[in-house]
């Protein structure tokens, strides 16, 4: 049950992330600089974060190449 958490909060994350760089290349607007401050602590804790899930979901290619040969 754990395991399934943090795979819903590094997904959840690096949507947020996802997001944020779609905003940034559409329309220049950082949305977590608007709500958080530019490079504020809390800025920083949120992009760590988001870097870290999207690290952690780089072993989803692992789960995706094991289901395809069943």
């Amino acid at each position: 049950m754990g395991s399934k958490i943090l795979n819903y909060i590094a997904l959840t994350l690096t949507i947020i992330g996802a997001i944020n760089w779609g905003l940034i290349g559409l329309i220049r607007f950082n949305l977590v600089s608007f709500l958080f401050g530019d490079l504020s602590w809390i800025s920083r804790i949120i992009y760590i974060l988001v870097g870290i899930s999207g690290i952690y979901l780089l072993t989803f290619f692992g789960f995706i190449n094991d289901s395809s040969e069943s």
